[in-house]
């Protein structure tokens, strides 16, 4: 077997074992100081990252580090209490590895949030993003031998976020007046926050908001073949001139994504209802 396909099977079989071989039928991904989502589930099961074999450590600042088993909106659904960076120096096989985890216990659709900054400048702090598409410039977890088991050599990534999902999601936004954006997330490496001039190429690429996550997962996902949907929240405005009145700081990214996480997880909540 595989030696990859063998640590995957490791995970999902001692994560199974501990939610008494039940099945989730959505998987969440939680970013910094979204976890609160966590907080409303009906939890069966809380496994600390440290104990399910061949998961890494999430060292990112508000990531608790626990994946969560349990009942929200009356489906059952396993959620990462934050995630793993290709910045914290992990290898894309190790980032990723939750998320076929997540597709051998056998969800259908997976839920992804982050926090992120506007490179639109017509964003503001605390905003709902939906994702309607990415650019990524980061290292594509695909690359190397492919997860025959998994997917196929070439997945297409047309409507990597479902549209589906997106419009149900809209619809739900619109209903409880809650505003949201929609755009396009760039992923880069971090950890290093991006520079005036990476934002005005940003910019002119056509991204809305940037962050250092989301994409590996959402890439690996779609080629297991499940559905996306993915939201990020604003958490500070990023400058295009060379300024240094308006710094970026890491605590204030997470402030800022507890104060928006009442709206995200209502908007999460509703949306898994309807699956």
């Amino acid at each position: 077997m595989d030696s990859r396909v063998k640590k995957i099977r490791e995970a999902a079989a001692f994560i199974k074992e501990n939610i008494g071989g039940k099945t989730p039928e959505v998987g969440i991904v939680l970013g910094s100081g979204l976890g609160k989502l966590a907080d409303v589930i009906e939890a069966e099961a809380v496994i600390p990252y440290a104990k399910i074999p061949n998961f890494a450590k999430s060292t990112a600042i508000g990531h608790k580090g626990n994946f969560i088993f349990g009942k929200l909106a009356g489906k059952y659904v396993c959620a990462m209490q934050g995630r793993f960076h290709y910045y914290e120096g992990y290898p894309m096989e190790q980032v990723t590895l939750p998320i076929r985890v997540m597709a051998t216990l056998g969800i259908k659709v997976l839920l992804v949030s982050n926090a992120a900054g506007g490179l639109n400048q017509s964003f503001s702090v605390g905003d709902l993003m939906i994702i309607r598409d990415h650019i990524n410039m980061l290292p594509n977890p695909l690359i190397g031998k492919n997860f025959d088991e998994f997917g196929d050599r070439f997945p297409d990534m047309t409507a990597a976020y479902d549209l589906n999902l997106i419009k149900k999601v809209e619809s739900i936004a619109k209903r409880a007046k809650i505003p949201v954006r929609k755009g396009v997330y760039l992923g880069n490496t971090g950890p290093s926050y991006e520079t005036p001039a990476e934002v005005r190429y940003y910019l002119s690429i056509g991204a809305d908001a940037v962050g250092m996550s989301t994409v590996p997962e959402v890439l690996v996902a779609r080629h297991c073949g499940i559905p996306v949907f993915g939201m990020s929240v604003i958490t500070n405005i990023s400058n295009t001139e060379n300024a240094c009145t308006k710094l970026n700081d890491g605590d204030d990214v997470v402030r800022a994504a507890d104060a928006a996480a009442d709206r995200m997880c209502k908007l999460f909540t509703k949306l898994i209802e309807t699956l």
